[in-house]
């Protein structure tokens, strides 16, 4: 075995094949694939195969694209058949919700340029003739989908990749993965060690073994899952097609044919059962585990409800095998936390079906600074320190318990909550805030009446959540409100060269006095967003650096990753020290003043400003600008006095109807304003895609401002469009389809009511001439068509004269 790499991948599974294959693909062919037994001897060889574009997610969705086009072909690249089944996949409708989601799920395939249908119980029964359909309002039918045989997908990679030129060693486990001084990375082996530029864990059930050897603690868990074949079935004699797999959360499951038989798979959501929580064993290997009858038979004789004829057949055999899953059911596809040069492609829960996208998206972030789609949602720095395995437990059990729940927008996950509670958590409580998770934060979400039961009402349609959350927003609109956004990170930056270490990473100029406010983006060398930030002067060698929670690991590597070393810049993490308050409204600067001695007018505090001020007594960071479009101020305090600020503020806004406000009321007035969101400013699109050019001055040297110039020339494939939908009754949340003449021309990124406009609006992706303000294009919104237009800027105060007047007029 040869002493040096470019890359090491770790696991011969389906994923690690795909990352060496696609690396090959990408020009990079000295790497090389160590497997500790025999290519797929994990969980792949015992996947049941299932290959789908049914996904609502447009980024996994796409990954998922691209696994069953390359199925079709890769048999012709290299001689080696994956089996394809062209079966077509179906998934069954029960209640008036499970159609809505259907029909969302409908939307964004046809969004991504795909087909699907929704069909009738009728033809279901031609589809399917085993299934009882007098249960079903309907289904979503993807032809274009099928099963194949996973043992010949990851033979097929690995045959692709050797064809390239990459190399694959079996029979020989790495036993240390470690970081030399010299920046490379050395790979232990029982045949010897690897030096190498990067290195690449898909080692599957050992993934989270092999991240303790460097020193990370990967929210992995295996978990069980059994499925059964049964014997012969003679109907399939007399049908001229295979049946499509059928998805179905009634029995929480699905079914295929295999061969003369049924393959039914059965997630157990009354008692999930974790496997190897101690970690799974170096010598397993294609290991199965014992039949579980106690958890299989009840779903088993639900599936019978559905498929009473299938009931007469015997069960030839059962599979309970290993699937591994993470804290929030997303794989961890990207870069390791706090460690260059390390990858992480593993925590699949179908890595059959996403595996092949999962490799050529992770080559391309590896080869070349980024992928051609947004990868926020597998960036494996999305969980902190807060994710240990104890949170992983709980939280992959319940993500196997609801795998083919229903997912409402409004969806929370229950288990292993409250680890990061701002200092504020109290107040709101007793308030009737229901949260949300973000970051490992509890963020007030929404106010509720207590009929609610702290459960907000969960639906497609607008639900009775829509009056409250439109009160918040109006509150602030015409008084003042009181919200709790401490989930966001927060970095200190000191130090004599501060100012020029931010200067080359930031794409917008920053403050250039004390007390100013820079609003900047963070660009890779593809001109791509890597992420953005309020950049705030506090001293001329202090910065008070904010970002979004979930950016914390990843801003965090990108600031600490571009330091030089001998820069006299110290970087520090104040997340967890600090909280955030922001008060909101035309009253917000009486409520304000009344709890400090600072002068809070024009003059002495304009907009864009920051003051390090006492509230209450309480020492603070103070920071006059609105993401709510009204007049306000961002309030940074320690996290253990917030409480203080909070009743200080609450107690002062009496006289003028102070009312809480949570992020659900937050992101309709962000609409309003036209402000971008996460789901808009990710690192596959640059900042001439969402026009936000304004903040990149290309007169300075910043990372990434080649590309931007590149971009600038060349122009961009597709533009973002602020829209208004005519829809009184259901809003976008994403992913939605955008049509010109009954031509799909892009997709919905985000999208929410405006409350104190009374418009539905959102943003998408079109093709660039389709950008033009004013043109008249349709949204398909739960399978209906509603008119929208583009408009040319925001809806609300389009010139900002209520957040930056002296005064603001109520209302």
């Amino acid at each position: 075995m040869r002493d040096t790499a470019r890359v090491v991948v770790i696991g011969g599974g389906n994923m690690g094949v795909a990352a060496l294959y696609h690396l090959a693909k990408e020009g990079w062919n000295d790497c090389i694939l160590i497997e500790k037994a025999e290519l797929t001897s994990g969980a792949t060889w015992h996947a049941a195969g299932l290959v789908t574009r049914m996904v609502a997610s447009h980024a996994l969705g796409t990954m998922h694209d691209y696994g069953v086009d390359l199925y079709k072909r890769i048999g012709a690249e290299t001689g080696q058949d994956v089996s394809w089944h062209n079966s077509g996949s179906l998934r069954v409708a029960a209640t008036p919700a499970h159609v809505d989601w259907l029909q969302h799920m409908r939307d964004t395939i046809l969004a991504r340029g795909q087909h699907a249908q929704l069909v009738t119980p009728m033809e279901i029964k031609r589809l399917n003739p085993l299934y009882d359909v007098s249960q079903i309002n309907c289904g979503l039918y993807t032809p274009d989908d099928g099963h194949v045989d996973p043992f010949g997908t990851c033979q097929a990679m690995a045959k692709g990749a050797r064809m390239l030129g990459a190399e694959i060693v079996r029979r020989n486990r790495v036993t240390n993965v470690k970081r030399l001084s010299t920046g490379e990375w050395e790979v232990t082996t029982e045949q010897g060690s690897i030096r190498c530029e990067h290195v690449v864990n898909a080692g599957g059930y050992h993934a989270r073994q092999i991240g303790l050897f460097s020193g990370l603690d990967l929210p992995i868990v295996t978990m069980q899952h059994h499925y059964v074949v049964t014997d012969a079935v003679p109907e399939f004699t007399e049908m001229d097609h295979e049946i499509p797999v059928t998805r179905d959360d009634y029995f929480t499951g699905y079914l295929r044919r295999e061969q003369a038989g049924v393959l039914i798979g059965l997630y157990d959501t009354h008692a999930p059962r974790v496997k190897w929580a101690e970690g799974c064993p170096w010598e397993s290997e294609s290991e199965l585990f014992e039949p579980d009858w106690e958890s299989l038979t009840p779903w088993l004789e639900k599936f019978f409800e559905r498929c009473p004829a299938l009931a007469r057949r015997g069960i030839k055999r059962v599979v309970n095998g290993g699937i591994t899953y993470t804290a929030d059911g997303s794989m961890l596809v990207g870069p390791a936390p706090g460690q260059k040069n390390y990858w992480l492609c593993c925590g699949a829960s179908v890595g059959i079906a996403c595996g092949p996208g999962a490799g050529k998206y992770l080559a391309q972030w590896i080869v070349h600074g980024a992928a051609d789609i947004s990868m926020r949602a597998f960036d494996p720095r999305r969980f902190g320190r807060w994710a240990d395995y104890e949170y992983a437990v709980a939280r992959t059990t319940e993500e196997y318990a609801i795998r083919l729940r229903l997912p409402f927008p409004q969806d929370q996950r229950r288990a292993k909550r409250d680890i990061k509670r701002s200092g504020a958590h109290d107040h709101t409580k007793r308030l009737g805030a229901i949260y949300e998770e973000v970051g490992g934060w509890e963020r007030p979400r929404i106010f509720a009446p207590k009929e609610w039961r702290a459960r907000e009402p969960v639906g497609w349609h607008r639900t009775s959540a829509f009056a409250v959350i439109n009160s918040e927003a109006r509150a602030a609109h015409s008084s003042v409100a009181l919200g709790d956004f401490s989930a966001f990170a927060k970095f200190e930056i000191a130090g004599r060269e501060t100012w020029g270490f931010l200067d080359r990473l930031c794409a917008n100029r920053l403050p250039s006095k004390v007390g100013g406010i820079s609003l900047t983006m963070l660009l890779n060398e593809r001109g791509t967003i890597e992420g953005e930030a309020t950049v705030a002067r506090l001293a001329d060698d202090r910065c008070w650096f904010v970002t979004g929670a979930l950016s914390e690991g990843r801003v965090w590597d990108w600031l600490t990753i571009h330091h030089r070393g001998r820069e006299e810049v110290t970087v520090r993490n104040r997340t967890d020290e600090f909280g955030i308050l922001t008060l909101a409204g035309p009253q917000a600067r009486r409520v304000l003043q009344a709890c400090t001695t600072t002068s809070l007018s024009n003059a002495n505090f304009g907009w864009l400003r920051v003051r390090e001020i006492e509230v209450a007594g309480v020492p603070l960071i103070a920071l006059r600008l609105s993401y709510t479009g009204e007049l306000a101020w961002e309030l940074h305090a320690p996290n253990d006095r917030l409480g203080i600020v909070w009743d200080a503020l609450w107690n002062a806004g009496q006289p003028y109807g102070i009312r809480p406000f949570g992020s659900a009321a937050l992101n309709g007035m962000r609409m309003e304003k036209a402000y971008r969101g996460g789901q808009e400013l990710s690192n596959d699109a640059s900042p001439l895609h969402v026009d936000l050019m304004r903040f990149v001055k290309l007169d300075k040297a910043f990372v990434g401002r080649d590309a931007v110039s590149a971009r600038l020339q060349r122009g961009e494939s597709s533009a973002i469009v602020y829209l208004e939908i005519n829809a009184t009754d259901v809003d976008c949340v994403g992913g939605e389809a955008i049509l010109y003449g009954g031509s799909k021309v892009g997709a919905i990124s985000s999208g929410a009511y405006g409350p104190r406009t009374g418009k539905s609006l959102a943003f998408g992706f079109v093709k660039p001439e389709f950008a033009v303000p004013g043109t008249q294009l349709h949204v398909s919104i739960l399978g209906d068509l509603r008119a929208a237009r583009v408009l040319s800027g925001p809806v609300l105060d389009p010139d900002n004269l209520r957040i930056t007047a002296d005064e603001v007029q109520s209302g």
